[in-house]
């Protein structure tokens, strides 16, 4: 054979075992996509698809079991054509005691349902068939060579589900109900989990034999399993967002309005200019009831904005202080190390400890009641801990090179800390304050013991205003921060517990009305957010100059 056909030949081989590999990897990536829109509702099992001309008509479950079965066989060509050498590819000599354990423990379970709810076997005979299947799915798996020890045992797998869908063993009307346990399993829910797995067993043995099998085929294999769970969890992301969007979006719009509202003067140009009027009731408006014209949330959203200002001034200044002691200050070793277990046991302390402290501790220190202010040392409390980790290590990250040039120049260590390590510092810090910011702004357990007031409030927090200054202790007053009041989550929690009103009287239900509350804070924290990620795109570029 010449060497132009050997090299035409292995590309033809190449072609087909890459194509096939890709059309696998593809149909796994949609089926696990659409699996998740079915879990947020988005998409309905039982919608008919297909029926087109002389394709029949087929619920979404179905076409799933079909697509998975043609996975099946398009993983299981791929492996024989390469066992069989009419593919080229570089397996090694099994697929792994890891892979063997995996789908031998896939094999006892599915082994073990079977026969005790199919078949109707007692304990010592589901035990027995679970305990056959598992080790001879993992013997399938370890003992042949790699490319078939990685493409039949999913093939198996894939192919038994895709039957299960097709002929409509397990659809949305599906039920089971173990007698062990009082749960109930709907087929509803249990297709697109099943199909969430299958397709990324399935899309995991594809990137495997797309890339030749071996030690670079279980890379690519490791990664693109990787990419794909990546990226569903930014679908699942997406589709959460989306969910709140869609359910709040009419809430929110309710008797909004855009338009132009008149023209300001502008005599410097010597021209009127139009300026643009947005209204918005819910967002505007006070809540005071359900049946007003739209009860809005500005009480609730003002609360949570002073909630997270008053948090951030007294938990950033002091973590960052503290982080820059531990730093560049303290030499002891031990004490670093008891501060870090501290910090980060109080990070994961339960929100509701923190609300319990406030409640015994602050509440009667300073006024005996629920306040603003109380909500604040609370909310600050929880956020300290974080500031003061993730300043520390980014500090500790700055290299020594800009702390020794600083040296060299005659600069005092202070000096050096804040013209030299703390800018190089800053991206990290506001990264932590940003999910420091992002965990606090949600909490609800901590506001109901310190904060809350009136679930629907009539009034607006006016701290501002309300600063009172006098020659005695304590020199600065504000009744404002002494208040009860409403935040967004607290709000939130208030208006789906109350149950469904009547519509009479009302625009819309109290359920309405949560959606809504769940939507502005949703858009309150990406608020947060996006002003923490402007202030770190600052400081970077800032510091790349």
């Amino acid at each position: 054979m010449s060497a132009l056909e050997e090299n035409a030949l292995v590309s033809t081989e190449t072609t087909f075992r890459e194509y096939v590999s890709t059309g696998v990897m593809a149909l796994g990536a949609l089926l696990f996509l659409a699996s998740w829109g079915v879990l947020f509702q988005w998409l309905n099992g039982e919608t008919p698809v297909l029926g087109a001309g002389p394709v029949p008509s087929a619920d979404l479950f179905t076409v799933f079991g079909a697509l998975l079965v043609v996975m099946a066989v398009g993983i299981a060509s791929v492996g024989a054509a390469s066992r069989l050498g009419y593919v080229s590819a570089t397996p090694s000599s099994t697929a792994g005691h890891v892979v063997g354990l995996l789908f031998g423990t896939v094999g006892f379970v599915t082994g073990g349902l079977v026969a005790s709810q199919t078949i109707g076997m007692g304990p010592t005979g589901w035990v027995a068939t679970a305990f056959v299947f598992g080790v001879g799915v993992a013997a399938l798996g370890v003992l042949p060579r790699e490319d078939v020890g990685s493409t039949f045992p999913p093939a198996v797998f894939l192919a038994f589900l895709g039957v299960l869908f097709v002929t409509g063993t397990i659809d949305t009307g599906w039920s089971w109900s173990p007698g062990d346990i009082s749960a109930t399993f709907v087929g509803s829910i249990l297709v697109p989990c099943l199909t969430i797995v299958a397709s990324l067993v399935g899309s995991w043995s594809a990137a495997k034999a797309r890339a030749g099998f071996g030690t670079r085929g279980r890379e690519r294999g490791a990664f693109y399993l990787v990419r794909l769970s990546v990226l569903g969890m930014l679908g699942v992301l997406a589709l959460l967002v989306g969910f709140i969007v869609v359910n709040g979006f009419d809430t929110l719009t309710t008797n909004a309005h855009v338009g132009l509202g008149g023209h300001v003067d502008l005599p410097w140009i010597g021209y009127a200019v139009p300026f643009l009027d947005v209204k918005v009731p819910f967002v505007t408006n006070v809540s005071q009831s359900l049946f007003i014209d739209v009860p809005g949330l500005a009480p609730s959203i003002l609360g949570t904005l002073w909630l997270v200002l008053g948090a951030m001034l007294f938990a950033v200044p002091l973590g960052l202080a503290a982080a820059i002691f531990l730093a560049e200050y303290t030499e002891s070793r031990r004490f670093r190390q008891v501060v870090e277990v501290a910090t980060n046991g109080l990070w994961s302390t339960p929100s509701i400890v923190f609300g319990l402290f406030g409640l015994a501790f602050l509440v009667p220190r300073i006024g005996g009641g629920k306040s603003l202010l109380a909500g604040q040392l609370v909310l600050g409390f929880m956020l300290l801990p974080l500031v003061v980790i993730t300043s520390y290590e980014s500090i500790t990250a700055v290299p020594d090179e800009y702390r020794d040039a600083s040296a060299a120049l005659g600069v005092s260590q202070w000096q050096t800390i804040r013209s030299t390590v703390l800018p190089a510092a800053m991206p990290g810090v506001i990264t932590g304050i940003i999910l420091g910011v992002g965990r606090i702004a949600g909490e609800t357990a901590p506001l109901l013991l310190v904060y809350g007031g009136s679930p629907f409030s009539n009034r607006n927090p006016n701290v501002l205003s309300r600063f009172e200054f006098s020659t005695s202790p304590p020199f600065v007053s504000n009744a404002a921060l002494m208040e009860r009041g409403s935040a967004l989550p607290y709000q939130l929690y208030t208006s789906i517990t109350s149950g469904r009103l009547p519509g009479q009287g009302a625009p819309f239900s109290v359920e309405e009305f949560g959606w809504g509350t769940a939507l502005v804070l949703l858009i309150v924290v990406l608020s947060f957010y996006a002003v923490g990620i402007a202030s770190r795109v600052y400081f970077r570029r800032k510091l790349s100059k």
